[in-house]
């Protein structure tokens, strides 16, 4: 009888982060006391993240064991704010060849800081405890150079490279899988009310610098080229670059967040000057 074949798990990211941690300790010895603190003290993501969390954003005004008690209210009560966290930190192991583990997203990459921070803040935006959703807010944005409204939905595996200046409005939804650069701006074109700011789709790629304005929508597995102004709504898997930005390739490939490849088709290049 045939012998079946065993494949061995893929290591989850609190695997892969307590085992960077524990390098960093033997590697580092300065910094041993930092990695248990942050990581090696703690039984699960949760609590390691929620101490992370509280030690970047208390300050005099709300202190990090408040902050920590926020954090592990929320994840108790919505788990798939954890399970979006190692999304997160999965896209970034993924998509930036500048890390050499999960160890330093999580300790020193202020994009997925914050946006664990606004994940946090938009739990407490559902409760109705805006009060505080917007003061984490302001915290975050002080911290981090980041500005994402407690009200934004936010989807899971994304990756905020670099993240200053980053700024997204109160009614942005962003999908699954997206990568965004510094600077990008998801927001509305006026001080009109109600839903007035942009739906990324999944997969999304945006450019550094990259403006996204008004009530329109980016489909899935589009591309937005750095320092474009996206005004009209772009089509699933189309690349748009310019300003007004134009749509310069219908299909792009067919994962550019993943690939995180800003080049546009041959043809934007063809020009004499």
């Amino acid at each position: 009888m045939p012998k079946l074949e065993v494949v061995a798990a893929e290591p989850d990211a609190w695997t892969l982060l307590r085992a960077a941690a524990e390098a960093a300790a033997r590697a580092e010895p300065h910094l041993a006391s930092q990695m248990n603190a942050v990581v090696l003290s703690h039984g699960d993501m949760a609590s390691a993240l929620s101490f992370q969390i509280a030690r970047k954003m208390g300050d005099s005004e709300l202190g990090p064991m408040s902050i920590r008690e926020v954090c592990l209210s929320a994840y108790a009560a919505d788990p798939s704010i954890v399970a979006a966290a190692e999304a997160d930190l999965q896209a970034v192991s993924e998509r930036d060849p500048a890390i050499r583990s999960l160890l330093q997203p999580f300790l020193y990459f202020k994009g997925f800081q914050a946006l664990q921070a606004h994940r946090v803040a938009h739990w407490l935006w559902t409760q109705g405890r805006d009060t505080l959703a917007f003061h984490l807010q302001s915290r975050m944005s002080e911290l981090f150079q980041i500005d994402i409204h407690p009200a934004a939905k936010m989807g899971a595996g994304l990756f905020l490279d670099h993240g200053t200046g980053i700024v997204i409005g109160e009614t942005a939804i962003v999908g699954d899988e997206v990568s965004m650069l510094h600077g990008v701006t998801l927001g509305g074109t006026g001080a009109e009310r109600g839903d007035r700011h942009p739906k990324i789709g999944k997969g999304v790629l945006l450019g550094a610098g990259a403006k996204v304005l008004g009530n329109i929508t980016v489909g899935d597995y589009a591309k937005v080229a750095s320092g474009s102004v996206v005004l009209k709504p772009v089509p699933a898997g189309c690349t748009v670059a310019g300003v007004p930005a134009r749509l310069v390739n219908c299909p792009t490939e067919a994962a550019p967040a993943r690939t995180m490849d800003h080049t546009l088709a041959d043809i934007v290049y063809d020009f004499v000057i």
